[in-house]
């Protein structure tokens, strides 16, 4: 059986303190951009380890030019966890769930679930969107990891920003698709929210609450872009009453089992990091 190399599993596991200025940063604009969380030695692992996986796992048939707005945008991969030990060793990675604790500011964190999203070259945009109109989760405390496995500049189509906009209501009903894209479009720009577009360094990591408005261009170069993303929630989260069909559907994938008004504490759902003090 492969097994993590001894180097790369401390390096996921070293314990990273969020600063008071990342946590404000994070609290007043609904997501922030870190460097240096890795080196390259541990991405590239990371990049080999997980596209073996979507290589394996990927089942999509249909040609990228026949495939609707969200078929096009990326190919999704999700709970590869659950399939190899390697896998799993990142997906558990202590020091991104620490970080993910610090920035929301909570005694610690709970997987909802990963997913790794491989944008094909010639792969069209990510409209704008609110990942947690999926989630049938009674709290705002969620926050995603987006983990490039690779230098991502503008022309691979980066992960952008609506500063701040975790704070507008407006649009929560609706899924990632054009409709989303055009009333978003609209709706972001005529609220005044700043629009964040920048590349991606190689160990640079971003994160993003479950209500921030975010989208991604195309992918313009003649590569993958390929990233791995960790969904986190606060380890005390309850199950919410399903308010669509998407979230029945996410409740019986992510946290077969949970139930409503309970916290989520299913073998899909572990605590990946909690304070001690």
């Amino acid at each position: 059986m492969e097994t993590t190399p001894i180097s790369i599993k401390e390096a996921l596991d070293q314990p990273y303190s969020v600063t008071p200025e990342q946590a404000s940063f994070f609290a007043q604009h609904g997501f922030i951009k870190i460097k240096n969380i890795f080196d390259a030695s541990v991405i590239d692992y990371m990049n080999i380890v997980i596209s073996k996986e979507v290589d394996r796992l990927n089942n999509q048939q249909i040609p990228l030019e026949e495939r609707d707005t969200y078929g096009k945008a990326f190919l999704q991969i999700m709970n590869l966890w659950t399939h190899t030990t390697v896998v799993k060793d990142i997906v558990f990675s202590k020091r991104i769930a620490q970080i993910a604790t610090g920035l929301m500011q909570t005694n610690g964190v709970r997987l909802y679930h990963d997913q790794a999203l491989f944008k094909e070259p010639k792969g069209g945009h990510t409209p704008w969107h609110a990942d947690q109109y999926y989630w049938p989760l009674a709290t705002e405390n969620t926050v995603t990891a987006w983990i490039p496995l690779q230098a991502t500049p503008l022309n691979y189509g980066p992960l952008e920003f609506s500063a701040g906009s975790n704070k507008l209501t407006a649009g929560r009903d609706k899924q990632i698709s054009d409709e989303s894209q055009a009333f978003l479009e609209s709706e972001l720009k005529n609220q005044n929210f700043e629009h964040v577009i920048e590349p991606f360094d190689v160990g640079e990591i971003s994160f993003h609450r479950g209500w921030l408005y975010h989208r991604a261009g195309p992918n313009v170069s003649g590569n993958m872009r390929k990233v791995m993303t960790m969904i986190y929630m606060d380890k005390d989260t309850v199950l919410k009453e399903p308010e669509n069909h998407n979230q029945l559907a996410d409740w019986e994938a992510w946290c077969p089992g949970a139930t409503v008004g309970a916290t989520i504490n299913t073998p899909l759902n572990p605590v990946l990091y909690e304070k001690t003090s």
